[in-house]
Parts: structure tokens; C-alpha cells; sequence
């Protein structure tokens, strides 16, 4: 193993995935190890892999739209969907287990919770949907913390999206957590009549409309990813609490609704066939 994985030994494939690590950290607490368990530790491992690509290509996104560089931005985001397909898909394969088999080891799980998921929060906080409450309850972690922390004080894709709406003439007025609540209606309706322009005009604002249609997918794929979490936790453990504490499934549809970007969802319930300003929310 030394000549093989030492510093002097030619680069492998095994040497530049670090698949011996990798496949090390798989380490079951089951006593006898139960079957399975095996199983759940790889799916939640890839999944955490997956989550560090996103955040990777969403960190670019952001990047390349303060840089002016839309059509790349989109790239960014399609690739951001295309891996929230897989993940969708990646959650059936926890249905394979029975429901009395994934009971033989979720004990073990205890006082863990799919909640502590650091990335997913990340994921969540640097797309628009920011709960400094979400981040208080790392507080006796300091890397997830401090990651949190990060995202909470940084421009999210939402902020980014509109600030380039913004740069392109759009009246698209930023979030401000000082005005009040009329003044923040009325600037997220401009933000609204903004995309809704945008998706009247696609032939037009091609690459504006390509990157506010991957920002909704993005937003679709992660809202679906919800749903069919929650229906293999329910076809799992039905209405038992979920391993952190909380009311488990209960817990789960309460964040269904949850939106990063409302702005392109409200736009769709003003458009209408006539290619005018019409259809605005709050048109003169």
C-alpha cells in the first residue's frame, strides 16, 4: 500500500479519488452491523457530495452575475438542476429497505437529524430563503456555524438576480429589511412586473429569460426533492418523530411551500396573450 499510495508512486485512479479513504468512511454503529445500515450511510454521504457541487456551481453563478456574464450564469444553473434530477431520483433508493429493517438500526441515529444537514442549509440560505433561526440551531457546531453565518451576511442568488435586473434598467428594488411592510410589498410587486417583462419578451431578453427560468427550476427541483423526502420518511416510519426531535413528517410538510424565488412564481399569474404592459401587477 505504501509503494502504491506513496508520494513517490506515479498518479492512479485510486490515488487521485482517494478511494481508499473514501470508502473507509463508511462506519456502521449497528452492533451486530445491520444489513442496511450500510445503505443509508452511502446515500446520505452522496448526497452531501452532491450538495458541495451545487453550492459550488451556485458560488459560480453568483460570481458570474456580478460579472455581467448571464448566459454562463445559466450554464451554472442548469447544471445545479440537472444534479437536483439525480437527487430526486438517488431518494427511492432508501425505499428498497423495508420499513422493519431501517427500524433495525434508526435507534442507533439518535439524537442525529437530517435537520444538521449543514449544506442543505447552505443550499437554502444562499438561494434566498435565509432563517436565522435554522442557524442558531447549529450553535454548538463552529464550522457549520461560521459556514451559516457566511451565508446569512452574503448576497444570495435572488439578491444577485435582481441587482443584474437592476444594472439592465429593470425597476427591481432590493430587498431592504428596514422600510415597512407597504413599501416592501410595493418594491417585491416591482420586482414581480420586472420578470413579468421579462417573460413577455423572451426573444428579446434571451439570456435574462434563460437564467430566470433556471433559477425556477432550480427552485421546482428542490420544492419536488421535498415532497418525495417526505413520502419516503411517511412510507418509512409513518407519523413517528424524527430522530432530532422533532414531529418528523408533521415537521417536513410544513416547509412544502417554502419559495427561494416568489418573485417568478407570481410573475405567471399576470401574464396574459397580449404582448403589453396589461397583464402587470399595478400597471399605469
Amino acid at each position: 500500500m505504501s509503494n502504491e499510495y506513496g508520494k513517490d508512486a506515479p498518479l492512479s485512479y485510486n490515488k487521485y479519488l482517494r478511494v481508499p479513504e473514501l470508502i473507509d468512511l463508511q462506519t456502521c454503529l449497528s452492533s451486530p452491523t445491520h444489513h442496511d445500515e450500510l445503505l443509508f450511510i452511502t446515500v446520505h454521504q452522496a448526497y452531501e457530495l452532491w450538495f458541495k457541487q451545487i453550492l459550488h456551481e451556485i458560488d459560480a453563478a453568483i460570481a458570474l452575475m456580478k460579472s455581467d456574464r448571464v448566459a454562463e450564469a445559466s450554464f451554472a444553473m442548469r447544471r445545479v438542476v440537472e444534479i437536483e434530477k439525480l437527487l430526486i431520483t438517488q431518494i427511492h433508493i432508501l425505499e428498497t429497505m423495508t420499513p422493519i429493517s431501517f427500524l433495525g438500526f434508526r435507534d442507533e441515529l439518535n439524537p442525529a437529524s437530517g435537520f444538521q444537514s449543514m449544506q442543505f442549509r447552505e443550499i437554502e440560505f444562499v438561494s434566498g430563503l435565509k432563517h436565522e433561526s435554522v442557524a442558531r440551531a447549529f450553535a454548538d457546531d463552529e464550522f457549520a456555524r461560521e459556514r451559516l453565518a457566511y451565508r446569512l451576511d452574503s448576497p444570495s442568488l435572488a439578491d444577485e438576480f435582481f441587482a443584474l435586473l437592476r444594472r439592465r434598467g429593470f425597476d427591481a428594488p432590493a430587498e431592504d429589511s428596514s422600510i415597512d411592510d407597504k413599501e416592501r410589498r410595493s418594491n417585491q410587486s416591482k420586482r414581480t412586473r420586472a420578470v413579468v417583462e421579462i417573460l413577455t419578451h423572451p426573444e428579446t431578453l434571451y439570456k435574462e429569460y434563460q437564467l430566470a427560468e433556471a433559477l425556477i427550476e432550480h427552485d421546482e427541483n428542490f420544492s419536488l426533492w421535498r415532497s418525495h423526502h417526505i413520502k419516503m420518511v411517511e412510507r418509512m416510519v409513518g407519523a413517528k418523530r424524527g430522530t432530532g426531535g422533532s414531529e418528523g413528517v408533521g415537521y417536513l410538510k410544513t416547509t412544502l411551500d417554502q419559495k427561494f424565488f416568489p418573485e417568478l412564481w407570481d410573475a405567471r399569474t399576470y401574464l396574459g396573450g397580449k404582448r403589453d404592459v396589461d397583464g402587470c401587477p399595478f400597471a399605469k
